[in-house]
């Protein structure tokens, strides 16, 4: 977690946020909304402070978060880039599978991406991440830029301290046919 300062926890992760905006959700009786651990496969222990000193990954994760507010099934991975443009090799194939079988499923798979030095998190609808990752294995570009997302999925936040991107997914889910 980061330090408090007087903008906020500066220097916080994505993650962070997002773990305290799915707390804020969970109290509220809005969603629950889990961290999903990435699996890793410990190679050497220390004895002394039982800490993993070298470990690997075991297999592929899925995304970052899974979960379900007011009944809807969610799954989400967070992402950044201080560019303004993201790799889509930073999305894996079967990031991308899971989401899009999740969709089918009737869930709804986004990316939450923070443009670090504009100091703006986006939702990202997975139709979205879906064309652009489409286009890239099609030959295309191989990343999205700032310009091409949907500005009107700015995710309100909440002085640095937490996202709220529910309202966001809401505003997607009304948009939906």
């Amino acid at each position: 977690m980061g330090t408090w300062n007087s903008r906020g926890l500066r220097g916080s992760t994505l993650e962070d946020l997002i773990n305290i905006s799915n707390e804020k959700y969970k109290d509220a009786g809005l969603g629950l909304i889990q961290k999903i651990p990435t699996p890793i496969k410990p190679i050497n222990i220390d004895k002394e402070t039982r800490h993993i000193t070298l470990a690997y990954f075991d297999q592929k994760s899925t995304v970052d978060y899974i979960g379900v507010v007011q009944g809807i099934p969610v799954c989400f991975d967070a992402k950044e880039t201080a560019a303004e443009n993201y790799p889509l090799q930073n999305i894996h194939a079967h990031q991308i599978e899971f989401m899009d079988n999740f969709e089918k499923q009737k869930g709804v798979s986004f990316i939450i991406l923070s443009f670090t030095k504009k100091d703006e998190t986006y939702y990202i609808p997975f139709r979205d991440v879906k064309k652009f990752w489409d286009r890239a294995q099609e030959g295309g570009k191989k990343s999205f830029s700032y310009d091409e997302i949907d500005r009107d999925y700015l995710i309100p936040s909440s002085g640095g301290v937490a996202i709220h991107y529910l309202e966001t997914l809401q505003k997607d889910l009304c948009g939906r046919p």
